[in-house]
């Protein structure tokens, strides 16, 4: 019965197989064609020979699509809550729980959601007018760039910028004057700081939890049993009856000065 079977779905593979093979070879080669005409590399004749070249804007946004995963992390309020969430993880005793992908994930989603004002401007005011032909490229980077460059000013000390001013050799007159080659290492600088003394403060009531249960079984007597057998399923009670996660992410989310 089994060997009768498998004849059945070997000549239905048989079949099939050419037919989706010769379908995906159509497709693809319709894509190929069509991606022809392209205007991604140009060629000018010039005295007897062929001058190939790549347009700028092309070559500026092939390139940036490159340094997107540093600029999603260090640009924006994904390494604070990224931050944090690791030192939570870590102070309620829990090693690979949530795991690292849900929590990238989880910080992901309230990043689009916290950066989702910023970029509708930049939506709104460069790429629309861009896509309509009544700007330029380099038009388009400088008005998108504003409602970034503001964001990372209202979240920046005003320390981290003097610092990098400094070795910069700048002297910064008003905050809005302070250029992007100074004001990104000195966000990235301050978001990380803020997100260590964030999940300090989270990792106090754990640490004090941690305390009284040790505290508890060596006053009783039972050195060898290991506190974290009791102060875990403690912790992760407390934590889940005052909805934790949803506190912490709306403080996550208010810490943000969007004005």
């Amino acid at each position: 019965m089994g060997l009768a079977r498998w004849s059945s779905w070997r000549v239905l593979l048989a079949r099939v197989a050419p037919q989706c093979i010769l379908l995906l070879t159509l497709v693809v080669g319709a894509d190929l064609s069509s991606a022809q005409g392209l205007p991604l590399i140009t060629a000018q004749p010039s005295g007897g020979a062929t001058v190939y070249s790549v347009p700028v804007q092309t070559l500026l946004f092939l390139t940036g699509l490159t340094f997107l995963p540093a600029a999603l992390m260090l640009m924006t309020s994904f390494a604070r809550i990224l931050i944090v969430f690791s030192l939570l993880r870590q102070a309620l005793g829990l090693q690979t729980t949530p795991p690292n992908i849900m929590l990238i994930g989880l910080a992901l989603i309230l990043t689009l959601f916290i950066m989702n004002p910023v970029f509708s401007v930049i939506y709104r005011d460069a790429y629309l007018p861009l896509a309509a032909g009544r700007i330029e490229f380099e038009q388009a980077l400088s008005i998108g760039a504003e409602p970034i460059k503001q964001f990372m000013l209202n979240q920046t000390r005003q320390d981290d910028l003097n610092m990098f001013a400094k070795m910069a050799g700048l002297t910064l007159t008003s905050r809005n004057e302070t250029p992007l080659t100074v004001l990104i290492p000195a966000f990235a600088v301050s978001e990380i700081k803020t997100g260590f003394l964030v999940g300090f403060l989270i990792y106090l009531p754990f640490l004090a939890i941690d305390f009284a249960v040790a505290s508890i079984l060596t006053s009783l007597g039972m050195v060898m049993v290991s506190p974290m057998m009791f102060s875990l399923p403690l912790k992760l009670v407390i934590f889940t009856l005052a909805d934790g996660w949803t506190l912490l992410a709306a403080s996550l989310v208010a810490s943000f000065k969007m004005g």
